[in-house]
C-alpha cells in the first residue's frame, strides 16, 4: 500500500468518524430540544392554574373548581409504597442471581423472563393486580392493591439495575474479604452492597418514575374517580395525579373548562416525580463519594 493509497484511507476513515459523532450530536440535540419543548408546553399551560387552593384543596363542583390535594397524596402513597416493595424484593433477587446462583441455563431463563416482563404492557399487570391482588386476596381497590401492583412493575427494571451495579464491584473487593475470614453473607452487607448502592438507587430513580406515572395499573386497583376524604388506611381507595388527569381529559362533561386544571395536574406530578428523583439524586450522589475506589 503506498502512502498516498493510506493518507486517502486515513482521511475518509476521519470523515465517517466526523459524520458518525454528528449524527450522535445531532440526534442528542433533537432529543433535548423535543424534552424542553414538551417541558415548556406543560410549563406554560399549567402554571396559570397553580394556586395555594390548588394545591392544598379538594376538588369540588363537578371536579371544574378547587384542588388536587387527595390526588397529589394518593400519588405519593402509591408511589412510595410501591418502592417499599418492589426494592427489597429486587435488591435480594439481583444479590441471589449474581452471587449465589450457579450461573447456567436456569439462570439465564430467569434474566430472559425478567426481561421480558420489563417489556410487558402496564395493563396486563393492573389486570394482574384486578384478579389477584383485589380479587382473590381480597384486598380490594386500595392503596395497598395499588402499591403491589405498581412494586411488580417496577421489580424488573430494579432487579437488572441492582444485577449490573453488583457486578460493577470489584471482584477483588470479595476475594479480599474472604480471605480475611469474613463470611460470604456478610462480605455482601459490608463490602459489596455498599459500594454498589449509587447504581442500585439509579434503579430506583427509573422505577419512581414509571410508578407515579402510571394509569392503567392503579385504574383497576386502586384509584377513586372522586373522593374528597383522605385515606385513613391501607385499605381505603385514593385519587391519583396520572388517573386523575384521565377523569379531566375524557370522563367529565366539562372537558374544555378543566383544560387548565389539566395541565396544572400533569405539571405537578412532573414536579413530584422530578422532586422525589433528586432526593434519591442526592443520596445517590452522597454515597459515590464515599466510595473508595
Amino acid at each position: 500500500m503506498t502512502r498516498q493509497t493510506m493518507t486517502g484511507t486515513m482521511k475518509w476513515r476521519y470523515r465517517k468518524q466526523k459524520i458518525f459523532f454528528g449524527g450522535v450530536r445531532l440526534a442528542a440535540l433533537t432529543l433535548t430540544a423535543a424534552l424542553g419543548g414538551l417541558l415548556f408546553f406543560i410549563f406554560i399551560n399549567g402554571f396559570q392554574a397553580i394556586s395555594w387552593e390548588f394545591l392544598t384543596q379538594p376538588p369540588r363542583d363537578s371536579m371544574t373548581k378547587g384542588g388536587i390535594m387527595p390526588a397529589i397524596l394518593g400519588t405519593i402513597y402509591l408511589t412510595v409504597g410501591a418502592i417499599a416493595v418492589a426494592l427489597p424484593l429486587g435488591v435480594m433477587a439481583a444479590v441471589y442471581l449474581t452471587e449465589y446462583a450457579q450461573q447456567g441455563r436456569i439462570v439465564r431463563a430467569i434474566r430472559v423472563g425478567v426481561n421480558c416482563l420489563a417489556g410487558v404492557p402496564s395493563v396486563v399487570f393492573g389486570l394482574f393486580g384486578l384478579g389477584f391482588f383485589v380479587v382473590f386476596l381480597q384486598f380490594g381497590s386500595s392503596i395497598l392493591s395499588g402499591a403491589l401492583t405498581l412494586g411488580i412493575l417496577i421489580l424488573p427494571t430494579i432487579i437488572g439495575a441492582s444485577e449490573e451495579a453488583l457486578k460493577a464491584v470489584p471482584q477483588t473487593f470479595r476475594e479480599a474479604s474472604l480471605a480475611l475470614g469474613v463470611s460470604k453473607w456478610l462480605t455482601i452487607w459490608k463490602i459489596v452492597l455498599p459500594n454498589a448502592l449509587p447504581g442500585i438507587l439509579t434503579g430506583s430513580i427509573l422505577g419512581i418514575g414509571r410508578a407515579a406515572g402510571e394509569t392503567a395499573p392503579i385504574m383497576f386497583t386502586a384509584a377513586a374517580f372522586f373522593t374528597a376524604k383522605l385515606p385513613g388506611s391501607v385499605f381505603d381507595e385514593v385519587m391519583a395525579l396520572p388517573y386523575h388527569v384521565y377523569v379531566l381529559a375524557t370522563a367529565g362533561t366539562y372537558i374544555e373548562q378543566t383544560r387548565p386544571l389539566q395541565y396544572g395536574t400533569i405539571l405537578v406530578l412532573v414536579a413530584l416525580v422530578l422532586g422525589i428523583d433528586l432526593i434519591a439524586i442526592i443520596i445517590r450522589g452522597y454515597m459515590r463519594r464515599k466510595k473508595r475506589w
